[in-house]
Order: structure tokens, then sequence, then C-alpha cells
């Protein structure tokens, strides 16, 4: 089960070796980090380990925080308190370019003056390293990101999924510790973004670099991430694998903000559940052994292609949301559903009570 806001401690991000000897340093450690901007908290008393080699995501939406983190953790914010750690050395202190991290931006920010070669180049070059040597790393670092010989061109003659190839590659070619993303693929289109999505992860695990990744898209963050934290207010709601938080969401907030999900209330307890779970019955037809079932009407049908969402208002109180594949049902006989009596399923272990302080727990029976 993912930790909750009630939970999330300074507590090592990777588990045992499995041999019995301790976890590894974490590639990166914030404790107790704030941050205020006159008297909003940006960041309010953040604890978090972040694994060596993992993809971690922050997820939130705009104003959560989650970026200035990510900029605390580059050196470009200073915190107001607490203290951050990369392997293992604390570097509160210390500014951008005496971290072993680097940043791509959303931007890219490549220099349009130069190639692509001389672009990725750059940072080696600052560095002083031979020109033999950066020009094979660099040559070596496109290729990774699948771009071999377009070394020779200018930003301006890439498409804008080239160009963020190329921002990445300047960034893995440096061999940082850690590589902070901010929001890398906000400008691509939905089809190039998700195919870059799949490329992000390959390139991940073949380099190995720890990658700390913020975006406000749920579907990014479930689809690369090894780990994510969900941000709200500047604080951590929810930290877990991507099934973890998305089966088992610990707040109302973290249930609303990664797809949808329902929110109902019986006796005076909340509880949460997954369109998907929910199954469409007629009226009259057996209901399965384990599963918790209500009659109500549907309200509207909604025809998204691959699936059809239903919403269900219930006999007992509040508006139930279930989504059904289109596998063999028409769109023009889902349409006709409208208004029909209908009975709702699911099974109760797929149910989780939701409690003012953010907890959560499977919903027993009743």
């Amino acid at each position: 089960m993912g930790e909750t806001a009630t939970d999330v401690t300074a507590r090592s991000a990777s588990a045992d070796a499995g041999d019995g000897s301790p976890a590894a340093t974490p590639a990166v450690r914030l404790t107790g980090l704030r941050k205020n901007y006159g008297s909003v908290a940006a960041v309010d008393g953040v604890d978090l380990d972040i694994a060596q080699g993992e993809f971690f995501t922050m997820l939130g939406p705009s104003g959560s925080g989650k970026t200035t983190l990510l900029r605390m953790i580059a050196g470009f914010e200073r915190p107001d308190a607490g203290s951050i750690e990369l392997g293992g050395v604390e570097v509160s202190r210390t500014p951008p370019y005496g971290r072993n991290v680097n940043t791509v931006f959303q931007d890219y920010a490549l220099f349009p003056h130069m190639n692509i070669l001389e672009n990725v180049e750059y940072g080696l070059r600052v560095r002083r390293v031979a020109k033999a040597e950066r020009r094979r790393r660099a040559q070596q670092a496109l290729e990774m990101v699948r771009l071999p010989g377009l070394g020779e061109r200018k930003p301006v003659q890439l498409s804008g999924g080239q160009r963020q190839r190329v921002a990445l590659a300047r960034a893995i070619v440096n061999e940082p510790e850690v590589l902070l993303l901010d929001e890398p693929l906000g400008a691509l289109d939905l089809k190039l973004r998700q195919e870059m999505q799949l490329e992000l992860k390959r390139i991940q695990r073949e380099v190995g670099i720890t990658f700390v990744f913020v975006t406000h898209d749920q579907e990014e963050a479930l689809t690369m991430s090894d780990r994510l934290v969900v941000v709200n207010h500047g604080r951590i709601e929810q930290l877990g694998t991507p099934i973890e938080v998305y089966e088992r969401p610990a707040s109302e907030f973290v249930a609303g903000f990664i797809g949808v999900s329902n929110l109902l209330e019986r006796d005076g307890r909340r509880f949460t559940i997954r369109p998907e779970k929910v199954r469409l019955m007629a009226p009259g037809e057996p209901v399965p052994a384990g599963c918790h079932s209500e009659a109500g009407r549907i309200d509207d049908v909604i025809y998204l292609g691959v699936v059809t969402r239903y919403l269900i208002a219930l006999a007992a109180g509040g508006t139930l949301t279930v989504v059904r594949q289109n596998l063999e049902t028409a769109a023009a006989e889902a349409l006709e559903t409208k208004g029909r009596d209908v009975v709702v399923c699911w099974r109760e272990d797929q149910r989780f009570e939701i409690d003012d302080r953010g907890t959560q727990a499977p919903v027993s029976s009743s």
C-alpha cells in the first residue's frame, strides 16, 4: 500500500538488497524541507528519499510545490529550512554548478547558432574535456536518444520531439548523479508525448541515472515512474508505486486528481472506488458472491471511442461513474441505455475508506 501524508517521513526509498545488507544511500534525501514566498508556504516540511537509479515522479497541480522542490534540488532556489543531500552529501547551500545534477526544461534551451553535436558537447567543453573525448561521448549520447547522423543540423531544422531528444542527450552526456526533468514533454502533441514517455523510460533504464521528473499529467506519471509522490499545497499527499497510488488513493484529493474516481458516503463513512471496478447489471441479475450491489438509473451515457462512460444516479443517493470497454456493444446500443434502471456492484476489496486525516483502508463488509 502506498504511504500517505500521515506516514511519509524521512525513510529510505530503496528496499534492502535482499541479502541482509542495508539499503544504498539515497540519490536524493530531503529532510524537513521548507520554502516560503511571503506568507505562502510553497514547500511545507517535506521529508523524502529517492533511490539510486530510480525513475521518480513528482505529480501535482499547478501551484502544488512540485517545481519548487525540483528547483531546490537543482540549487536554483535555497530552502528556508531543512536539508538536501545528494548521494549522502549535504548540498543545501551549494550553488547549482557545484552539484552533480543536470536539468532538462520544457523549452529545451538549445543554442540556435550551434549545430546539434556542438549543443550536446557544450557542457563537456565547459568542463574542459578533450575535443576527441567530448566528440565521442556526444555522438554516443545522440545514438542513445536515436538521433545518429543529425549532428551537423541546427536546432531549427529539427522537430519538437527531436529537439527534446537533443536536450536530453546534452544533459545525459555530462553523466550527472541525478537528472532533473521539469515538465519536458509539455510542449509536444499528444501522440509524440506518449512516444517520448516510453523513450524516456527506455533511456533511463539504459543509462541507470536517477531521474526526478516533474509533471501535472497523471498518465505520464503512471506510465514512466518506479515510484511517485502526489504533491498538494506544498505537502506530500501520498507516496508509492503507480499501482499503489492509483488503486489505493490515500485521500479524497489523490482519488480525484489521479484519473477518475467515485467518492460515496454511506452511514457517515466515505469511500472511493474506480469506475472500471464497477460492474453494470440488469435488475434481477444474480449478484456475484463477495460483491456489494446498489440499484440506480443511467442518467447519461458518454461515448469515448475505446470506452463508454455511464453516469448512474443511485437510489441510495449519490452519483456513480462507470466505465466499460467497447468490446462487443455497439455505440448506438450503449447510447440507447440512457434512462434505464440498472444494478451496480463492486467487490468489497476494491473500495477504500477515506477519513479526514487522509488515511485509508479497505472497507469491511457491512
